[in-house]
């Protein structure tokens, strides 16, 4: 333990609140001796990939189960006794504390990412620098190509299935500074709701997402055409490209082994799944999907992969989990990994998995829908990722913006380079010749 130190842990608060992802959230409130503070949000997620770390709820029935009281209770009784007097700069002697104890006592990941978040947060506001510095040094200087929503999910071909995916995104990359970008995204989402409102009289929400009711759309190839022509008219192509988060597991039914509701109504087996997939790629601008394939179909996804020159993402394949991306890595199995510090349960253990992927050619693209907030911005130039899940407007697009204008000339936009796949490698190459 250590006394008398400015960066010391003086105290930790935990609490309940409202998240955004419908659900309770746990807030950790980390205060430091020298007179700062931080707070971090941990929540659980839509899709939710059933090898992520699990958390602690209160079971029953007030907030559908998941209440979070017993997680408080837990936090209090074995975890935050050990932590103060603790110094707050040193995260992986923190993060080593809540590991073992989530070993030694069962506490649940979501006490553990809260309580890690908050004290990385507070380790940088302890030492004076911005978040992106304390986690990755003078080197931390690449702003990610970001994206903008467009659809949420919500039961368009399966009443069996409530879900919000697949979700869809613009990502705009052909730029060379992140405002460029933000600016192309502002231009499309603007015209994205006109574009909504002529064609299905409805108008969509203020962040881009919008939801379709079923039997408003005979396929979701209407949602690519309108936004292959909004991109093509503000004469955006091969500078902004299409994202689809797929979540293909809670559409797959291993009794049948069939994807069924997913883009359409047509039951479609792996090898179908991964044709349509092809030809989504093939003749619309998709320059990244996310989990084509179910949760453990590492064959699979591994053949999708290699058939396409795009960017392939593992989030429920992999849950931020070392294993599961070395797993992936020797199938050859996606090229990018899905970064969400709340799957695995601490910062150190999400970084381990970020070297990884990194020392074998894969992508990282972090993603803030576990209750990170504008702080994955941060992230994001801490570990020079090459994109993120959308945060390119809104309180994201700021963050990124406020960190640009930071790094000033030292500033770096990822742009096609910050994708994986063999298209943008080439183009890469082609450049360089």
């Amino acid at each position: 333990m250590i006394h008398g130190t400015n960066t010391a842990i003086k105290n930790i608060k935990i609490r309940q609140i409202y998240s955004d992802r419908r659900q309770p959230g746990l807030e950790a409130h980390v205060y430091v001796a020298n007179g700062v503070n931080a707070k971090a949000i941990c929540s659980g997620g839509v899709s939710v990939g059933t090898h992520e770390v699990t958390f602690t709820y209160d079971g029953g029935e007030k907030w559908g189960g998941k209440g979070l009281s017993k997680a408080i209770y837990e936090a209090e009784k074995y975890v935050i006794p050990l932590l103060l007097g603790e110094d707050s700069t040193n995260q992986k002697a923190i993060d080593d504390i809540l590991i073992n104890c989530r070993t030694q006592y069962g506490i649940g990941g979501n006490i553990t990412a809260s309580i890690s978040a908050a004290v990385l947060k507070a380790g940088a506001e302890a030492l004076d620098i911005p978040l992106y510095r304390h986690i990755g040094g003078e080197n931390a200087v690449t702003l990610p190509v970001a994206g903008a929503g467009l659809v949420g999910g919500r039961r368009r071909y399966n009443e069996g299935k409530l879900t919000n995916k697949p979700s869809y995104s613009a990502l705009a990359y052909g730029f060379d500074t992140f405002t460029d970008a933000s600016y192309a995204l502002w231009e499309i989402n603007s015209l994205w709701s006109e574009a909504l409102m002529k064609k299905y009289k409805i108008k969509s929400a203020k962040d881009g997402y919008t939801d379709f009711i079923p039997g408003m759309l005979k396929s979701d190839e209407e949602i690519w055409e309108l936004a292959t022509n909004i991109i093509v008219k503000l004469g955006y192509e091969n500078k902004v490209g299409l994202q689809v988060d797929a979540a293909s597991d809670s559409y797959y039914d291993p009794n049948t082994g069939l994807y069924t509701g997913l883009f359409n109504a047509t039951p479609r087996n792996r090898d179908e799944q991964i044709d349509f997939l092809c030809k989504m790629v093939r003749n619309y601008p998709f320059i990244c999907i996310e989990d084509p394939l179910h949760e453990d179909d590492y064959e699979g996804t591994a053949i999708f992969t290699n058939l396409v020159d795009i960017q392939v993402v593992g989030d429920d394949l992999f849950t931020t989990n070392t294993q599961r991306v070395q797993q992936g890595i020797d199938a050859g199995a996606c090229n990018t990994v899905l970064l969400k510090v709340n799957q695995v349960g601490t910062f150190t253990e999400s970084m381990d998995m970020v070297n990884l992927a990194y020392a074998n050619n894969y992508g990282v693209m972090p993603c803030s829908s576990r209750g990170e907030g504008e702080t994955i911005c941060d992230y994001c130039v801490g570990i020079n990722a090459g994109s993120v899940r959308e945060a390119g407007l809104g309180v994201f697009g700021n963050r990124f913006l406020e960190i640009e204008a930071e790094l000033g000339g030292k500033a770096k936009f990822a742009g096609k380079k910050g994708l994986k796949g063999k298209r943008f490698q080439e183009d890469d190459e082609k450049n360089s010749q």
